[in-house]
C-alpha cells in the first residue's frame, strides 16, 4: 500500500493544449479516490500520469513516498484497469490473470495460487477455463479486476471501468469494487463521468473542470457544502436547480427575486449574505428539497408558489415532476415522494424549503452560503 501525491502537477500537449493544470492532491495511504468530471475534464490524464503512460509536463507524481516521474511503468508496482477491458481474446481466463506474472517470472506455485485466490474473491473460479468470446460483461471486467489483483500492486487505477456495462451490472460492479477496497484496503484511485458512481464508490471525490480541481471532498461534503455553482451541479441526481435573480431586501427580511420567482431566505442564509444585496446571484435548490405544499406544512405562505406541471416521472418511491414557473417561467425538477400524485399539465402548490437554499456569486460562480452549511454540519 502507499501515499499517491501531487506537486503542482501539469500536463501540456502539443499546440499549447493545457490538460491538466497546476493538480495538488494526496491520495491517503488505503483510500479511494475518485476523479469526477464532464469528458474532457484531465482525470483520465492524470490517472494515466500516474501510471508512467503520460509524460509530465511540470510537477512531481510520488508514490509510496518515491518520485516516480522518470520510472518506467512497469517499475511504479501500480495495476491499472482499463475500459475495454482489454484481455488476451487466445488466452483461457486462468493465463490472462496469470500473464503478469509469467512474464515477471514468479514460481508456478506462487502464480497458481495468486489467480486462486483472485478468483474466489471475485466469485470467477468457474470462468478460468473459459476464453474472453464465452464472458458476458460483467464477467469479462471481473477478469480484469482480477488480472491486476494478482500483482499485489501498491495503487490501483480504475480508468472508467463500468462504461461499457449496462444499468444493472453498473450497480452490481459499483458494490463490488466497494467491497474489494474494503477487502484488499489498498489505495485505489478510480476516474469516471458517472457522479452516482463517485459519490457511491470513493472514500473522497475529486470534481474537476477543465483540467483544474475544483474541489477534494468526503462525497456528503460536496453535496452539502459544494464551493461553486459548478460542482453544486455536477453532484446529485437530478442536477440542482438555479434561478438567476437579485437579492433585495423587502419588509424586514432579505429575498431572492427573480422575474417569475420571489423567496423569502432563511435567517441564516440572510445573515450571511446580507452584504450581497442588490447583486444579481443565483439561488439554488435540490430537487429533492422543492415538495408538494400540502406535504410539507413547515414552509412559509412566502414560499409557496403556483407551478405549472409539464412532465410527470413515477419512480415508484418518488416521482420526478418538471415545473414550470407562471409567465415567461423557469424550468425546476422536483423530486416528490410516493404519496404525491401529480398530474400533468396542471398547477399545483410547491413549497421551497429554503433552509437548503445555496446562493451563487453571479460573477465568479462562487457559492457565498457554504459556511451556512458548515456551521449547520457543526452543530448537527
Amino acid at each position: 500500500m502507499a501515499e499517491v501525491r501531487f506537486y503542482d502537477v501539469s500536463k501540456v500537449y502539443e499546440g499549447d493544449v493545457h490538460a491538466v493544470n497546476d493538480v495538488n492532491l494526496t491520495v491517503e495511504d488505503g483510500s479511494l479516490l475518485v476523479l469526477v468530471g464532464p469528458s474532457g475534464c484531465g482525470k483520465s490524464t492524470t490517472l494515466r500520469m500516474v501510471a508512467g503512460l503520460e509524460d509530465i509536463t511540470e510537477g512531481d507524481v510520488h508514490i509510496g513516498g518515491r518520485r516516480v516521474n522518470d520510472v518506467l511503468p512497469k517499475n511504479r508496482d501500480i495495476a491499472m484497469v482499463f475500459q475495454n477491458y482489454a484481455l488476451y481474446p487466445h488466452m483461457t481466463v486462468y493465463n490472462n490473470m496469470a500473464f503478469g506474472l509469467k512474464l515477471r517470472k514468479y514460481p508456478g506455485q506462487e502464480i497458481d495460487k495468486r489467480v486462486h485466490d483472485a478468483a474466489e474473491l471475485l466469485e470467477i473460479t468457474p470462468l478460468l477455463r473459459r476464453r474472453p468470446r464465452e464472458l458476458s460483461g460483467g464477467q469479462a471486467q471481473r477478469v480484469a479486476v482480477g488480472r491486476a489483483i494478482v500483482r499485489h500492486p501498491k495503487v490501483f487505477l480504475f480508468d472508467e471501468p463500468l462504461s461499457n456495462l449496462d444499468a444493472k451490472l453498473r450497480v452490481q460492479m459499483r458494490v463490488e469494487i466497494a467491497r474489494l477496497h474494503e477487502r484488499l484496503g489498498t489505495t485505489m484511485i478510480y476516474v469516471t463521468h458517472d457522479q452516482v458512481e463517485a459519490m457511491t464508490l470513493g472514500t473522497k471525490v475529486a470534481v474537476m473542470r477543465d483540467g483544474y480541481i475544483l474541489q477534494v471532498d468526503e462525497p456528503l461534503g460536496l453535496y452539502n457544502r459544494p464551493v461553486s455553482k459548478f460542482v453544486a451541479g455536477f453532484i446529485g441526481s437530478p442536477p440542482m436547480n438555479f434561478l438567476e435573480g437579485t437579492l433585495e431586501r423587502k419588509d424586514g427580511a432579505i429575498r431572492f427575486v427573480s422575474p417569475n420567482i420571489e423567496l423569502k431566505l432563511d435567517q441564516m442564509i440572510a445573515a450571511v449574505v446580507g452584504s450581497h444585496v442588490g447583486e444579481r446571484v443565483y439561488f439554488g435548490i435540490r430537487p429533492e428539497d422543492i415538495y408538494d405544499s400540502a406535504l410539507f406544512p413547515e414552509a412559509e405562505e412566502d414560499n409557496i408558489k403556483s407551478m405549472h406541471t409539464e412532465v410527470v416521472e413515477p419512480l415508484g418511491a418518488e416521482t420526478l415532476v418538471y415545473l414550470r414557473a407562471p409567465g415567461a417561467g423557469e424550468d425546476m425538477v422536483a423530486k416528490f415522494d410516493s404519496r404525491s400524485n401529480p398530474r400533468v399539465n396542471q398547477d399545483i402548490q410547491v413549497g421551497f424549503d429554503v433552509t437548503k437554499a445555496y446562493i451563487f456569486d453571479r460573477e465568479t460562480e462562487e457559492s457565498l452560503t457554504r459556511q451556512v452549511a458548515q456551521d449547520g454540519a457543526a452543530s448537527s
